[in-house]
């Protein structure tokens, strides 16, 4: 397999794993209307939905942590 067909791949699998489906495919809706987003490949619109999610996912249980700690 070639690179590009392991970061299909490999991203679609992580996100499956995580739940993240619907979060990720709202993610790549919302960057359709986004000048900023205009002009990427769509590798790159891949990547930075990829990261949005999972770092809002880490974001959320980092305060769901605090929360029941504190």
């Amino acid at each position: 397999m070639g690179h590009w067909e392991d970061f299909w791949w490999d991203t679609s699998k992580e996100i499956q794993e995580l739940g993240l489906k619907k979060a990720f495919d709202k993610q790549l809706e919302k960057m359709d209307t986004q000048d900023k987003h205009r002009y990427k490949d769509t590798r790159q619109r891949w990547e930075y939905a990829k990261t949005k999610v999972i770092n809002n996912l880490k974001k959320e249980k980092n305060e769901k942590s605090k929360t029941v700690q504190g």
